[in-house]
């Protein structure tokens, strides 16, 4: 699968990325906000390469230099929903590639697999990513208290979804 628009293209991951993704991974924003680990190895991005059942990770990449600037994933959750992922290497920020990516993806994701809604979680905080989740059409639905532990602790999320009744006939637009 390769998708993309003037500036970005998602395409999957290879070995080859494997020394970007360490070196982007260092930037404390990544795991300050995500489940990746600090200090991150090349034993993460393998791992991270390798996969997991029903999710589908991309690489984020420059269309002209092919240059890795972050990743998107989804997992679907039921035959109806996915939660969306995302983010993206210091270099690369403030230029809208999270927001193209993500936009690109969960169109794709709602069209392709067939799904009612996509979704993601924030913590509130984090207001990049609330941009980001906005900007691509996201809407904000709910905060959840006390939703997830990450690095060992309770944290509250805002809960943001894309319905695909939403999106309608230009699910791949």
């Amino acid at each position: 699968m390769r998708l993309a628009d003037g500036d970005v293209v998602l395409r999957p991951f290879v070995d080859e990325d494997i020394p970007a993704i360490v070196a982007a991974c260092q930037d404390p924003e990544i795991p300050r906000w995500t489940s990746v680990p600090s200090p991150y190895t090349e034993e993460d991005a393998r791992r991270y390469l390798a996969g997991a059942p029903n999710v589908y990770s991309f690489a984020v990449v420059d269309r002209d230099s092919g240059e890795l600037l972050g990743s998107v994933g989804f997992q679907l959750l039921s035959h109806s929903r996915a939660t969306f992922g995302y983010w993206v290497a210091r270099e690369a920020r403030g230029r809208g590639v999270a927001t193209r990516a993500l936009r690109l993806l969960s169109r794709w994701a709602l069209s392709e697999h067939g799904l009612a809604r996509v979704q993601l979680i924030v913590e509130p905080e984090n207001v990049a990513s609330i941009r980001v989740a906005e900007n691509a059409g996201f809407r904000r639905e709910a905060l959840l208290r006390s939703y997830i532990e990450l690095k060992g602790r309770r944290r509250d999320v805002y809960l943001y979804a894309l319905p695909a009744a939403d999106v309608g006939s230009r699910a791949l637009s």
